[in-house]
């Protein structure tokens, strides 16, 4: 007997949107013990189409067509008290966004807890609390349960999301975007934590994804979605490696390749050299004992005009602390950040002045970065009037900037919650490049974004750095991403830079262990793409 079986689902939008309906017509089945990938683009349809599973749908879209049947139970004819039992003890999700998701007052242990007793399992609660943890790979499952979630690493309260999911050991699994902005080391072990649950248990899982490295790493079948449709479906090797739908062979294309060539010769002169800089936070204070963390160890490198350069590492190695340096957002205790031979680090304020036009920073959330209150264009233009140049000219400069990240100069009136998230990274770039600078530093602008947006945004800033002449320091946690778009690379660990040179080189002959690991942990690095021919 089929695990779950969706036939000719439909879910409607209300009046007014882009179309009618989030889920048009759907049909797939999840087998016990099988992994299917949903893949497809943000507004796709992957996540509705979990939620209505889930029966976690929001009263404005409403299922209009359609069955969805859990082994061999009709959930569309399931009373709301019933699906709350379903829920946790035969199906189960992890969500995208643990921090969102757990309850930032509640012990990670009494959350899990919760959920046992909630579906009458109180009585073994506790000491299944650290098992759960253990079977999640956690370290120290007691310290663990007693942490509240803002403690823990995001890989680490991804880990909780599964253990929580796991506590009634359901049949069925969802993973909503499960590894999305996660280092390649955490991703990786979650995604073979998946597998290890579902092998391990017949648990069948229903992956959401937008990346298809992830599918090649754990799918065993995999549907795409577009606009709410279905546009193929098959055995996973099938789809990787001999795709049949333009829109999947679009976003196999998109997929960072992950081979790095050698960059052409470099022959402009030094623009900025960092020698000896050292970093370091102190945590704890008032009824406890402070600890000082090194977060930037003694780094030095040098940036040459028009070249790339990738700081990469997993979250906590130090590369946005180096960067924020450079920029004098964070200062550094020691060392020397020499802009064309100049050391910015003992300037004052009003010395620093001509030197931020020339350094710009993108950063990785531009909606954060981006004031709600004001339009696009006075968000552009602020900087440049900041620093005496006339409102008009600032603003007619801005419709040229837009223009020039393939935006719609006539969108300079509009506000920065009117655009996609690819959109408003654009609006980012374009802020940056509003003051004209030599060194663009670019703070994980790709991270989050699906990989199709994701490549419009490299290859953008590809051409750009071509057009302006741009000096680049990009931070990255994706090694995919650092192989298509850097010239050099330098590799952190804790704080250090454990290894750098030539991108190619490093990616191709990696001296030390922990880049090794980096590479290793690749999603779908096994895997070539097919020749798309577009």
């Amino acid at each position: 007997m089929r695990l779950l079986s969706v036939e000719g689902l439909t879910v409607a939008l209300p009046p007014g949107a882009d179309r009618a309906n989030a889920v048009q017509d759907i049909s797939f089945s999840v087998d016990p013990g099988e992994i299917l990938c949903v893949v497809g683009e943000s507004g796709s349809g992957k996540s509705i189409t979990a939620n209505a599973v889930m029966g976690l749908l929001p009263k404005g879209l409403p299922i209009t067509g359609g069955q969805l049947v859990l082994e061999g139970r009709d959930l569309r004819a399931t009373t709301p008290e019933a699906m709350r039992q379903l829920r946790g003890q035969r199906m189960a999700m992890i969500f995208q966004e643990p921090m969102t998701a757990l309850n930032p007052l509640m012990r990670v242990g009494n959350q899990i807890a919760e959920a046992m007793q909630v579906h009458g399992e109180g009585v073994q609660a506790a000491r299944r609390v650290q098992e759960l943890l253990a079977a999640v790979n956690l370290p120290d499952p007691a310290a663990i349960a007693r942490s509240h979630p803002f403690r823990l690493s995001g890989g680490q309260r991804q880990r909780v999301m599964i253990a929580m999911a796991l506590a009634l050991e359901p049949a069925l699994l969802i993973a909503d975007e499960p590894t999305t902005a996660l280092d390649v080391t955490t991703q990786m072990q979650i995604l073979r934590l998946i597998r290890e649950i579902q092998s391990r248990r017949g648990t069948g899982v229903l992956f959401i994804t937008h990346d298809f490295g992830v599918v090649a790493e754990i799918a065993d079948r995999v549907a795409v979605m577009q606009h709410g449709r279905i546009v193929e479906q098959g055995n996973a090797a099938e789809v990787l490696n001999n795709p049949q739908h333009a829109y999947t062979r679009a976003l196999i294309a998109a997929v960072p390749h992950g081979r790095a060539t050698a960059p052409a010769t470099q022959v402009g002169q030094t623009v900025l050299e960092v020698r000896g800089v050292r970093k370091t936070y102190r945590r704890g204070g008032w009824f406890g004992g402070s600890v000082s963390v090194s977060a930037v160890k003694e780094a030095d490198f040098t940036l040459a005009r028009g070249e790339t350069l990738g700081l990469v590492g997993e979250s906590g190695s130090g590369k946005s602390t180096l960067a924020r340096c450079v920029v004098n957002l964070v200062e550094p205790e020691t060392g020397e950040i020499l802009f064309h031979g100049t050391d910015l680090r003992p300037l004052n304020r009003s010395q620093r002045k001509p030197y931020r036009q020339r350094v710009q920073m993108i950063f990785q959330d531009p909606y954060a970065s981006l004031n709600p209150r004001r339009t696009v264009g006075d968000a552009i233009a602020e900087g440049p009037i900041t620093h005496g140049t006339p409102r008009a000219e600032a603003l007619a400069r801005a419709r040229e900037l837009l223009a020039l990240v393939h935006l719609d100069p006539g969108a300079i009136d509009r506000y920065p919650h009117e655009f996609s998230g690819g959109q408003r990274q654009r609006i980012g770039i374009a802020r940056a490049l509003a003051m004209g600078p030599e060194l663009l530093i670019a703070d994980e602008p790709v991270s989050a974004l699906d990989v199709s947006v994701q490549a419009q945004v490299l290859a953008l800033l590809a051409e750009l750095r071509a057009r302006l002449g741009l000096t680049m320091l990009f931070i990255t946690h994706d090694l995919r991403v650092a192989a298509q778009i850097c010239d050099r690379v330098a590799v952190m660990q804790r704080g250090t830079i454990v290894e750098m040179g030539e991108t190619a080189q490093v990616f191709g002959a990696p001296a030390h262990p922990y880049t090794r690991e980096l590479l290793d942990s690749i999603p779908g690095r096994g895997w070539t793409p097919p020749a798309t021919g577009g």
